[in-house]
């Protein structure tokens, strides 16, 4: 039985024409690796992602496929998908194709060449976005930065890289997009070294955006994470929300 070195979790919400499509460059990127698995959650889709998944499940042996109904949010989706795992690296990226597959691997390449005295949590830096994005990310990295006296950049980029063991930290970790900004949190303020590598950040394969579709929703969004940033600040403070995992 091969040891799994790296365990992908990728949400997908309503992508059943990104599905097949994702799997394949997925097999290409990992043609002659049997050390990796990929762990799709299918978050209550309503569309045909799950007939899709049922379908291609028996074509990919690297394939782990978990459907939860009904919709549970992003953050949901993606700590089932990593609590199911059974790499010693685990990390999660979105299932839109907007992020490549082989950003995986080029973040497996910088977790295997650490050699720092600290462990490591590996996080994607998005380019090549609309200048609209590029100016809402910034304000809200500046935000953050300021509420939690970190320096916290490009919050929401994939992918998220990690060893298993940091997993065992997470405490009631939110269950909608905020969850990208509480493992970010929780490894800055654990000790963990922190290093981002460029990714570029296309146009999705098919459908649209869950939340990134208006100004109307990007205002709800905005909403949403400074509500969850001011929580998680104020029990950061009272040292409940970030245990010491350093000694």
């Amino acid at each position: 039985m091969n040891t799994i070195a790296l365990s992908i979790v990728v949400p997908c919400y309503n992508e059943g024409e990104t599905i097949p499509h994702l799997l394949a460059r997925y097999a290409k990127a990992l043609e002659g690796r049997e050390d990796i698995e990929v762990i799709i959650v299918n978050d209550g889709s309503k569309d045909t992602t799950k007939e899709v998944l049922d379908r291609e499940q028996e074509n990919f042996s690297f394939l782990k496929v978990i459907h939860v109904n009904p919709n549970a949010g992003y953050g949901n989706a993606v700590t089932t998908g990593l609590r199911a795992s059974s790499g010693g690296i685990i990390g999660w990226t979105h299932g839109d194709l907007q992020t490549p597959p082989e950003d995986m691997l080029r973040a497996l390449a910088i977790f295997k060449g650490h050699k720092g005295e600290r462990p490591l949590f590996v996080k994607g830096k998005r380019y090549g976005r609309p200048l609209v994005d590029v100016v809402f990310t910034f304000g809200m990295s500046v935000f953050e930065t300021l509420l939690f006296k970190k320096k916290l950049i490009d919050i929401n980029a994939q992918p998220n890289v990690f060893s298993r063991s940091f997993l065992n930290y997470w405490d009631n970790p939110p269950k909608d997009f905020s969850l990208d900004l509480y493992a970010y949190v929780l490894a800055k303020n654990s000790g963990y070294e922190v290093k981002r590598f460029p990714v570029h950040f296309g146009k999705r394969f098919a459908g649209v955006s869950s939340w990134n579709t208006s100004w109307k929703n990007k205002v709800k969004f905005i909403k949403r994470t400074i509500t969850f940033s001011i929580k998680l600040r104020s029990k950061n403070v009272e040292n409940k929300a970030f245990p010491k995992i350093l000694s």
